[in-house]
């Protein structure tokens, strides 16, 4: 097998002979390994299997910039959300086929004299760093001075708005009727994607043993779903947002529905609810913006809210052990979830536990959320000219790479979703549920 070492030196020589290389070939210099796709490039070079089901075409010379100033998975990010290098083979609603493929491709920063090699073979004009997509935020040193420090009130509330103010109509064409942006559950494969995500709800609903009369805190309520679940089967519910096209679209849906005497959606940090004593609180899939080192307050707040035997159930996405870094990669970070942070399960139930909440029972939802992420895909290629329309296509783009790779590391493993549920003991220990777990799968 041709290695990363081999090419470079290979390159480096050519160089030195006055040959000056070609873009396919500077980019055989930078991966490790065979190319698993076909390669072209504007200048006319390819590299790569000739007979591959998938392939990269880099169509302008800022694509190179993109490449270049960001050798790996951000740089091609930019280059493809530009426009400026297209993927062949899948749709840009679901290119989960061609990132599967190249899976196991890696980049390398170049070292100084591969850098010179490039240079000359380029032009120092394609080094030159450039502005990337609108789509992009900050990097995360500048959006302090800008936002303040991280999971600040008003950087959270920044990054919240990046994520899901894009339009309301853009969430429809991509999560179907629920307006459910979280893990479904299913009961088998075959279930539809509102089956699944009723079934979460109707999980989550069981393991807080919730009736009617009580009182629930869905904290991060989104659109409104487990809030207007509860509320139906006569469940008071306050659900919080920072998104104001959440709260908005979350409390039309409520007074439709006739369940405004039951249920509200608050556009509030979660921090700013004055409520207390409540009989359960949920939490779905607001964990991944808290900040990890927030875990401590952000359990003890939620123990605040709880009546003494009150339940709590969080739902997050986690990493697949407790070792790794807790920020997001540089495309997701400045992409889609700017400040997110993920850690394993243990981290979250010690911490939990560490705040005096008895955790009863914790499991993972891993291959749940492959099948929700095929499924948000498969509905925006279907409403792919509609979606493009609402937001414009390097967002839509953001989008399917988004959700594609995301259903990929949760197929291989990279990350994992789970449920924690846990109680609120007296001061003598004593239990108010009971021996067995009491919901349905």
């Amino acid at each position: 097998m041709t290695t990363f070492k081999d090419r470079a030196d290979r390159a480096t020589g050519l160089t030195e002979l006055g040959t000056r290389l070609n873009i396919a070939e500077v980019v055989e210099s930078l991966v490790d390994g065979e190319i698993p796709v076909r390669l072209t490039a504007y200048d006319g070079s390819a590299t790569g299997p000739e007979d591959a089901a998938y392939s990269l075409e880099i169509k302008t010379p800022r694509g190179i910039n993109y490449l270049a100033g960001a050798p790996g998975d951000l740089g091609m990010a930019r280059a493809y959300i530009a426009g400026d290098m297209i993927a062949e083979g899948v749709h840009p609603g679901d290119p989960y086929d061609i990132l599967k493929a190249m899976q196991d491709m890696k980049f390398h920063r170049p070292s100084a004299l591969s850098l010179v090699t490039i240079a000359r073979s380029l032009g120092w004009d394609r080094l030159k760093p450039i502005a990337p997509p609108p789509q992009e935020t900050l990097p995360r040193w500048r959006r302090i001075a800008l936002e303040g420090l991280r999971h600040s009130k008003t950087r959270d509330a920044e990054a919240i708005h990046h994520h899901y103010d894009v339009s309301n109509k853009f969430y429809e064409y991509v999560l179907g009727p629920s307006m459910t942006y979280t893990c479904a559950v299913y009961g088998d494969e075959d279930w539809t994607l509102e089956q699944a995500q009723e079934n979460k709800y109707r999980l989550i609903f069981e393991k807080l043993r919730l009736k009617e009369g009580d009182r629930l805190l869905d904290i991060g309520c989104g659109w409104g779903g487990m809030v207007r679940y509860a509320a139906a089967r006569g469940v008071r519910v306050i659900g919080a947002t920072l998104s104001a096209e959440q709260a908005a679209w979350a409390q039309q849906k409520i007074a439709e529905e006739g369940l405004s005497e039951l249920a509200e959606v608050r556009h509030s940090d979660y921090r700013d609810i004055p409520e207390g004593e409540f009989d359960a609180v949920s939490s779905i899939g607001l964990t991944e913006h808290i900040g990890v080192h927030n875990y401590p307050f952000y359990f003890g707040y939620i123990k605040d809210k709880l009546r003494v035997g009150g339940l709590f159930l969080n739902h997050c996405i986690t990493r697949h052990d407790n070792t790794r870094t807790t920020k997001a990669g540089d495309f997701i970070d400045r992409y889609v979830f700017p400040d997110g942070e993920l850690i394993g399960s243990g981290r979250i139930i010690s911490d939990i536990q560490n705040v005096g909440l008895e955790v009863l029972h914790e499991e993972n939802l891993r291959e749940h959320y492959a099948l929700t992420l095929h499924e948000w895909c498969k509905n925006l290629v279907t409403n792919w000219d509609a979606a493009v329309a609402e937001v414009g296509e390097g967002t839509a783009k953001v989008w399917g790479l988004y959700m594609a790779g995301c259903r990929l590391g949760f197929q291989r493993n990279v990350i994992q979703l789970h449920h924690v549920l846990g109680v609120k003991l007296d001061t003598n220990g004593a239990w108010d549920v009971p021996l067995r777990p009491w919901w349905q799968p």
